[in-house]
């Protein structure tokens, strides 16, 4: 307790301790502490490969896995931060693991080949022509 009588943040060796959710926003994971917040009570998001709740602290050292849709990052915490800045300044916050980072964009790399295989209706022309070619003997 502070002379004030308020409570004192808890401190780690490494730095400042954080909610996990707003970390998670200051981080530019989640655009609001709301979708944070309901991506770690479904399960999405664990620390140290536990499930926590929203107010969990979360330090330096720790390791944060977070699922959204089809892909996944394992990040290292780096710095925590209560602020949500730019991009460039959240960045810094944490380091995805190299496994994490290939995993992820052969995933995304899957969806663009899935995106382009599934161009979606042909045009008046491309039946056309798929007709031509298909009635040729």
């Amino acid at each position: 307790m502070s002379a004030q009588g308020r409570p004192e943040r808890e401190l780690s060796a490494h730095g400042e301790r954080v909610r996990l959710d707003k970390w998670l926003w200051a981080a530019r994971f989640y655009r609001t502490r709301t979708l944070a917040a309901d991506a770690i009570e479904s399960g999405q998001v664990r620390v140290d490969g536990e499930r926590v709740k929203p107010a969990h602290a979360v330090r330096p050292g720790s390791r944060v896995s977070i699922r959204k849709r089809d892909v996944a990052w394992d990040v290292d915490v780096l710095r925590s931060s209560e602020r949500r800045g730019p991009a460039a300044e959240a960045a810094l916050l944490y380091r995805e693991t190299p496994e994490s980072a290939q995993a992820r964009e052969r995933v995304i790399a899957e969806h663009k080949i899935a995106q382009a295989a599934a161009a979606g209706r042909p045009t008046k022309r491309d039946r056309r022509r798929l007709e031509d070619f298909l009635n040729e003997p």
